[in-house]
């Protein structure tokens, strides 16, 4: 039996599947905003059985308690909403990053893509690195043949680099096994970052707009990230050690210094044991 269900089969004309999950690769939530902004106001096409890919014990559905009443339960979800991108069909898939059965999931969305109609996979993603807020965001890029990349995002890091995998890698490289052209465009955000960044959000859209060769409408992200550079500014100007270490990171960056395979396993790691801790913290 298939996690997914079809609500309808729409008429599509060669339609790209874009897709984010929070959770992993989702730094700063940047993949599952940007996700989130191209989906807005999509009809929803399919969605995936919530009850067999997720641990409720691990991400627990919220419960809405309005003046000592039970309201409203809100679980979590993965679903396909179908939107245009001028004359072109985009597909968006998002939503939390499932606990199990990542293989059938995989199997899946292939299964969804080929009736659908697919013609190419973008994966979003968003990483903690060694970066400075006050250089552009930089975006990382992966391909399942040479060339398919665009708007001057290169693959990389060059080299090996071997790390726990993301739930939408594996559907990544699913894709990719059946003839799909598959790419996915990753967002590097500065590691001291706590909370939302709008930044690299709004760098994933321009990577997917530039890639589609299309304008994507951004909203309020703009503001959004100004207003947050201005107070991370604020706050490295009132610490000499944070000052110093961000132009440390500046002088990398303007040396065209790239990370290599080992710094980026470090930053990762780091930002998992930070997300561990704040899950213990909830619990």
């Amino acid at each position: 039996m298939a996690l997914y269900r079809l609500h309808e089969l729409p008429e599509l004309v060669a339609p790209v599947l874009v897709a984010a999950f929070d959770g992993w690769i989702d730094a700063g939530s940047a993949s599952t905003t940007a996700a989130q902004r191209l989906a807005r106001g999509g009809d929803v096409v399919a969605t995936f059985e919530a009850d067999l890919p997720f641990d409720y014990r691990a991400r627990r559905p919220t419960l809405e308690i309005v003046d000592g009443r039970l309201a409203e339960l809100t679980w979590p979800d993965l679903a396909v909403r179908q939107t245009r991108l001028g004359r072109r069909d985009l597909l968006v898939l998002s939503g939390a990053e499932p606990d199990y059965r990542w293989r059938e999931l995989a199997d899946d969305a292939v299964e969804l893509a080929v009736r659908l109609g697919v013609v190419e996979w973008i994966s979003l993603g968003s990483i903690p690195a060694a970066v400075p807020h006050t250089r552009p965001v930089p975006v990382l890029g992966s391909e399942s043949r040479p060339g398919l990349l665009r708007g001057n995002v290169q693959a990389g890091p060059a080299g090996v680099l071997r790390v726990p995998s993301a739930a939408i890698s594996v559907i990544d490289f699913a894709m990719s096994r059946a003839g799909i052209p598959a790419v996915g465009y990753y967002a590097q955000v500065p590691h001291y970052i706590n909370g939302e960044y709008p930044a690299a959000a709004l760098e994933l859209l321009h990577a997917v707009g530039r890639h589609l060769g299309d304008e994507i409408e951004v909203g309020l992200l703009p503001q959004e990230a100004r207003l947050l550079r201005d107070r991370l500014d604020s706050a490295t100007v009132s610490d000499d050690a944070t000052r110093a270490y961000v132009e440390r990171l500046e002088s990398m960056v303007d040396e065209a210094r790239l990370p290599s395979g080992d710094e980026l396993i470090g930053d990762i790691e780091r930002f998992l044991r930070e997300r561990g801790s704040e899950g213990s913290q909830r619990s």
